[in-house]
């Protein structure tokens, strides 16, 4: 804890720790719910219970059914617990500026758009198997690929309108300096949208996401409450270094890589008599394939999270040392990671296996850290005022 009490003094410490210490619980805890539910659909007779009353159905409604049941069931055994982190946890800690009913148009908004997409990939699969029994899995695998590459493209235009409204930045000033910056960057920007994410919460962020026309750079409204065009300009600095880096690109292909892996994956387990058998199955053409599918996809991505996470730090410290070779202010990179720490409550000091297992960027006392040691460079002594004002990007 040395480097985190050093940097952001215990207190401060200790406060994130209580905040993230019942999160981790919860979202432990909704990981195994979700995991048992889809066990004991795939393995047990409470699967065959589910879909029993589709017995008789047409095989492409039972299956969509199907997979809209599995959909609904594991979002209703999480969801008492996903009130408690998601709403009620972050309203006693002040950083939830959402009423109930938002919160709960927002998970019913989710779930509709799960049973869309669940449904959609297990007509796919089972479509394909039906119709071509011997080649399946090469046009499933195919088809997951490009479906991961569609999903990235349209979600801007189609899925974060569901969630939040965006508009051009207003300021003309600070939105002239962010293009200037981008110009310099090599990755010029078209547009520099807000959200309205103050509607939600009170935590500060930035992101990239789409491709080709529809990618686009998007700034929380809160980072922009207090605008202060150096902090401003740091926060875009780090998301242009992932543009400039490819960052996107290369985790959509691995994505797609991941996509079709799990259908080769799945092809190998459904190809074992025994598992079939016991899965009461002839095969992918069953829509009762759904529930293996499905517990299958989250056991592997829970089986892969951890490389998915170290990649996502070496490719966020990759983007911190773009931002800071971009703007040449390392003081103003230690004090946007400070700020966005204690606004954000980030966990300073969290558990190692935690870290290693599922955080996906470093953490603040880590990159502070590595802001002052540049490549090929001894480290070089810094005033360090223990500063924790409440706003970051």
């Amino acid at each position: 804890m040395s480097d985190a009490t050093d940097l952001f003094g215990r207190e401060q410490v200790e406060r994130a720790r209580r905040y993230h210490a019942p999160l981790y619980a919860a979202a432990i805890g909704n990981l195994v719910l979700g995991l048992g539910l889809l066990a004991a659909l795939a393995f047990t007779p409470l699967g065959d219970r589910v879909y029993r009353p589709l017995e008789g159905w047409s095989w492409w409604a039972a299956t969509a059914v199907f997979a809209a049941e599995i959909v609904a069931l594991g979002a209703l055994v999480r969801l008492p617990l996903g009130f408690w982190a998601g709403y009620v946890h972050e309203q006693a800690w002040d950083l939830s500026a959402q009423s109930l009913a938002g919160w709960a148009g927002d998970r019913a908004k989710a779930l509709a758009v799960g049973i869309v997409l669940a449904g959609a990939a297990a007509l796919g699969l089972v479509a394909t198997a039906r119709a071509l029994p011997g080649a399946w899995p090469i046009l499933a695998a195919a088809g997951a690929a490009l479906a991961v590459l569609l999903l990235t493209w349209a979600a801007p235009v189609l899925l974060e309108p569901l969630f939040s409204r965006v508009r051009p930045l207003e300021d003309s000033e600070l939105a002239g300096e962010l293009r200037a910056l981008a110009e310099r960057s090599g990755v010029p920007l078209r547009d520099v949208l807000v959200s309205d994410a103050s509607r939600r919460t009170r935590t500060l962020n930035a992101y990239v996401s789409g491709l080709g026309r529809t990618r686009r750079l998007v700034l929380f409204d809160t980072l922009l409450a207090r605008p202060r065009p150096p902090e401003v300009r740091l926060v875009v600095a780090h998301e242009l270094g992932h543009r400039r880096l490819r960052h996107l690109e290369k985790g959509v292909v691995l994505g797609m890589a991941g996509a079709a892996a799990f259908v080769v994956a799945l092809w190998a387990a459904l190809s074992l008599p025994g598992l079939r058998a016991t899965l009461g199955l002839t095969g992918a053409q069953d829509p009762r394939v759904v529930a293996f599918a499905f517990f299958a996809g989250a056991a592997l991505e829970v089986l892969s999270a951890p490389f998915g996470a170290a990649l996502s730090r070496r490719w966020e410290r990759q983007a911190d040392r773009f931002s800071l070779e971009l703007t040449d202010d390392p003081e103003t990179f230690e004090t946007v990671q400070r700020e966005l720490a204690v606004a954000n409550l980030s966990d300073l000091d969290p558990p190692r296996a935690l870290y290693l297992a599922a955080f996906t960027h470093p953490t603040a006392p880590e990159r502070i850290l590595s802001s002052r040691r540049p490549a090929g460079a001894a480290p070089r002594p810094r005033n360090v005022s223990g500063d924790t004002r409440t706003t970051r990007p």
